[in-house]
C-alpha cells in the first residue's frame, strides 16, 4: 500500500471480537502444557494456524528475543517488554497506541502486566460474541 507524503494518515487496527476469540483459541491450543506462554516452537505453530505462514528460524528468534528472556521468571511484563514485542510484530504502530494498550491491560495500574492482567485482556469480550 502506498501513500503520498501529504495524504498519509496513521491507521490504527483493532481486532474484532471473532479475531480475538480465534487468537485466544490458537494460544490455548499451542500452549499444550498450560505453561501460560508459547515456546519458540509453539509460536511457530500458532503463526501457521493464524496466518498460514511458517516463520523462519531467524524470524522466530527475532520475535522471541524481543522480549526479556527473564520475563517468565519475573511473573510480569513491563512497558519496555511490551514496546519491544510490538516493535517486532507491528513496527509502524505508534508509541502512544502501545502505551494505551499497556495501560488498558495493566488493570491494577501498578506498571506491570501480571498473568492475571494478561488473562483478563485475552478473555475480554468473549462473552459478548
Amino acid at each position: 500500500m502506498f501513500f503520498s507524503q501529504a495524504g498519509a494518515r496513521t491507521r490504527t487496527w483493532e481486532a474484532s471480537p471473532s479475531e480475538h476469540k480465534k487468537w485466544v483459541e490458537v494460544f490455548k491450543a499451542c500452549d499444550e502444557d498450560d505453561k501460560g506462554y508459547l515456546s519458540r516452537e509453539d509460536f511457530k505453530v500458532a503463526v501457521v494456524m493464524l496466518f498460514g505462514y511458517k516463520p523462519s528460524k531467524i524470524e522466530a528468534d527475532s520475535v522471541m528475543s524481543s522480549v526479556n528472556p527473564n520475563t517468565s521468571d519475573r511473573g510480569y511484563l513491563t512497558l519496555e517488554d511490551f514496546q519491544k514485542a510490538f516493535k517486532q510484530v507491528a513496527p509502524k504502530l505508534p508509541e502512544r497506541i502501545i502505551l494505551e494498550v499497556f495501560r488498558e491491560v495493566d488493570q491494577d495500574s501498578d506498571g506491570h502486566v501480571s498473568f492475571k492482567d494478561f488473562e483478563y485482556a485475552t478473555n475480554y469480550g468473549q462473552n459478548e460474541a
